[in-house]
Order: structure tokens, then C-alpha cells, then sequence
């Protein structure tokens, strides 16, 4: 009997455990905030109580609130809490090295997927709890994705648009600069088209793959192997096609543009965002208020290969020369929008420079004008919107995912603090804490 009897508790204990790994018996914390930034109304608010159930957050109160027996308290009353931080430009495949452009004669799949479980750690240590990617290949960031869903791998939510669209011998064709043994003629499947029903089946292509929203480079670029990084690349019919097949899908569609054309032709399409934004202009800027279109400026990207540019043998010669020329206009472009009331979100371009430095990028978006609040609010808020989650990211608000960072002192008096975040939250799990 005795015996039965702890055979019975056995399997109830295990019972217990199987609810809970559920999430039917949901882990309830409470966390003090010293200061939280609402990023909402756009300021900050003191002694703050934000209660959270499992993985979303149920109720922010003013005061420290008496814990429940049922809750775990964190105690931030020393710090400044905020959102998870968001960014909506990351190539979490790749990293940018002397040999990074041969990497794909030596190193397989599953080599990148290994090494990308580092970069997405690193993200995610930085305060980056949702990322959108950007470009890759061999659906190698969607699998990534579905792994830290899973719980497998520490990582921040990922939004991915697998392989991004080009036209032949465009920025993202993936056979530039090989020699015409291996160049081959890439088509749909590979990203690549060149006319609207190929635009269509590339777009469908990205789907049954699993993506979350359509890239196109609408314009040259600075890293690929081909010598103009302006000029447009897609007729304004096949930017159409692409746009409204996307839609179709539910996916939103970003722009890679440098140069003005290219992006006017993109804006006019109907993309979400415009990414770098370099040659942007005042007519362009009243096309992208008028559509309501995003600028994702990616200022850290032109620090990082204008820096590169000048170390012989790190950069093809044919990049170079692009480097030098549009790194530079980047933070001027930024400027200008910010003032004519552009819709900006944050993005890093991370992958062109070093996973991990994201926050990085708030430095230069206050070294160009832009204020301290106003750049948090670009990587939370925006961010959300233009993602289309803002039921679900981007604020500490009810029924909202428990992320949130923390750091020791006032970052709306010194942007530098978050490049040290010592508290990570994603989803009501603790990442990183306070030492």
C-alpha cells in the first residue's frame, strides 16, 4: 500500500511538473521599478509596481505595491526601467570579416546556425529582446527563430524575412562576384526576379519558407560585390507586384534604398520602411509622410564600413570606394528627417557591425539630433508599430509581453548607459540580472 501510495504522489508530482512546463501554473513576479520610462506618453514616472503572470505583464501601479504570497519580487527601485529594447534591422547569419565573403565555400548550414546561437545571445545580453532580420540564406534565421520560441536557444524574438529579393546582378543577388563558372542565373526561389510575375513566385516562394515579412533591394548597395551602390534595381511594376502580393500574405515589405530613385520608386510601391535611407531627399521625405512610410537609418552600419574602408585588404576593392562615399551622409540624412517629422524606427544593420553593439546606435541617433527620449521611444513604441505588434511589444502596459531592461542611472541624461544593461527580461524570464 505504502508503496502505491508513493507511486500515486510520484505521478502527481510529475503531473505538477508537466502543468507547469505548460505554463498552466504560471510563474507570478512582481518588480519595483525605481523610475519607468512610458514610452507612450512620453515620460517617466517614479516608484513604480509592475505585476506580470507568466509572460505578459497584468498590471503597472503607482507605489511599491505589498507582494502576494504567490509572487517573486525583483527589486529595481534603484534603477531606470524600460521596454525591451527592439531592433528592426539585424543579420543575425553573418558577421563582417576579412573572410566573411568566401565563408559560404567553407563553412556549412549548420556551421552559421551554431555561431548564430552566439550572435543571438549576445542580442539578447544587450537589452535587444526582439529583433527583425533582415537577409539571409538557407532559411538559417527562421530556424533560429523557432528554436528560441522553443526554448532551445536564449535569443530575442525574431522577425525574419529570410532570403531578401533582388533583381539579377542586384544587391542581394547571391551570385555576385563569382566567376561565370559558378554565377549561374538565380531566379524566384533564390530571390531573384526580373519581371512582376517573377515578383509574385518569389514573394510566395518567402512564405512557403516561413518568413515574416518580404526585403527588397531597391537600390544598389555598400557590401555587395558590384560597383554602383545608387542606382535603382526594380522596375515600379515589379515593386508593385511585390507589394501587393505581400499583402495578400500579410506581410509588410521592406526597402533596402541608398540612392533616391530607387526609393521613390519603393515609397510609391507601398513598402512599410525605407532602410538606410542614405540619398533621401525633400521630395522623398513628402512621399514617405505622405504614405506614412518608416525610415530605419541604420547609422551604426555607416560608422562601421566607413571605418573599414580605411584597413587595407578588409573590404573587395569595389566596396571601398562605397563605404567611403555613403557612410558618412547617413547621420546628416537622419537629421534632417528627424526634423521634417519623419516616422523613424530603430535599426542597427548588426551583422555589418558587431552583433552584441546595437545600443551603440542610440549614441549616434542623439549625435545627430535626435533627443534621448525620443531615440528610446524609436526602439520601443515605433518599433512595435511598424511590426505590427503593438497589441503585444514596444510599452510597459497591460496585457503586453513582460520584457524589460533596467540600468543604474538616467538614460534620458546620458543615451551611453545602455550600452551596459544590467537587466534583461523577455517574457517574465530573467536573462540578466542586477550582480
Amino acid at each position: 500500500m505504502c508503496g502505491k501510495t508513493r507511486f500515486h504522489r510520484m505521478g502527481l508530482f510529475i503531473f505538477v511538473l508537466w502543468l507547469g512546463s505548460c505554463g498552466l501554473f504560471a510563474q507570478k513576479t512582481l518588480v519595483h521599478a525605481g523610475y519607468l520610462i512610458d514610452v507612450t506618453a512620453g515620460k517617466v514616472l517614479t516608484k513604480v509596481s509592475i505585476h506580470i503572470d507568466g509572460t505578459k505583464i497584468v498590471a503597472v501601479e503607482n507605489g511599491f505595491s505589498q507582494a502576494a504570497s504567490d509572487q517573486t519580487v525583483i527589486d529595481l527601485s534603484a534603477y531606470t526601467v524600460m521596454p525591451g529594447l527592439i531592433d528592426m534591422h539585424t543579420h543575425l547569419s553573418f558577421e563582417i570579416s576579412p573572410t566573411s565573403y568566401n565563408e559560404g565555400f567553407r563553412m556549412e548550414p549548420a556551421d552559421f546556425a551554431f555561431r548564430m546561437t552566439v550572435f543571438a545571445e549576445r542580442t539578447l545580453m544587450a537589452g535587444f529582446t526582439t529583433v527583425r532580420d533582415l537577409g539571409d540564406s538557407k532559411k538559417l534565421t527562421a530556424s533560429l527563430r523557432n528554436a528560441i520560441a522553443n526554448g532551445f536557444v536564449d535569443g530575442p524574438r525574431i522577425f525574419t524575412a529570410g532570403k531578401s529579393l533582388a533583381t539579377t546582378g542586384g544587391h542581394a543577388d547571391p551570385t555576385n562576384g563569382l566567376v561565370s563558372e559558378f554565377m549561374g542565373d538565380p531566379g524566384p526561389h533564390e530571390g531573384v526576379l526580373n519581371s512582376p510575375e517573377e515578383a509574385r513566385k518569389a514573394v510566395r516562394q518567402r512564405y512557403k519558407e516561413g518568413s515574416d515579412l518580404i526585403k527588397v533591394t531597391a537600390t544598389g548597395g555598400v557590401l555587395s560585390q558590384a560597383k554602383n551602390g545608387q542606382n535603382p534595381q526594380f522596375t515600379e511594376s515589379e515593386l508593385e507586384a511585390v507589394v501587393a502580393t505581400a499583402r495578400d500574405y500579410g506581410f509588410k515589405v521592406a526597402a533596402h534604398a541608398h540612392g533616391i530613385e530607387g526609393m521613390k520608386r519603393a515609397i510609391r510601391a507601398g513598402v512599410s520602411s525605407i532602410e538606410h535611407g542614405t540619398f533621401l531627399d525633400e521630395e522623398g521625405m513628402a512621399l514617405m509622410k505622405a504614405k506614412g512610410t518608416y525610415l530605419v537609418p541604420t547609422l551604426m552600419a555607416g560608422e562601421h564600413v566607413t571605418k573599414l574602408a580605411e584597413i587595407d585588404g578588409y573590404l573587395p576593392e569595389v566596396v571601398r570606394p562605397k563605404a567611403r562615399a555613403i557612410g558618412p551622409l547617413m547621420a546628416t540624412t537622419l537629421g534632417k528627417a528627424y526634423n521634417e517629422g519623419l516616422k523613424i524606427a530603430f535599426g542597427t544593420d548588426s551583422g555589418v557591425s558587431p552583433h552584441g553593439e546595437n545600443a551603440r546606435e542610440f549614441e549616434l541617433l542623439v549625435l545627430a539630433g535626435v533627443p534621448q527620449l525620443a531615440a528610446i521611444q524609436m526602439a520601443t513604441v515605433h518599433a512595435a508599430d511598424l511590426l505590427g505588434q503593438s497589441d503585444i511589444l514596444g510599452s510597459v502596459t497591460p496585457g503586453k509581453y513582460a520584457d524589460l531592461v533596467a540600468v543604474k542611472g538616467d538614460p534620458l541624461k546620458n543615451i551611453g548607459l545602455l550600452r551596459n544593461i544590467p537587466f534583461v527580461m523577455k517574457e517574465g524570464k530573467v536573462y540578466k540580472n542586477i550582480p
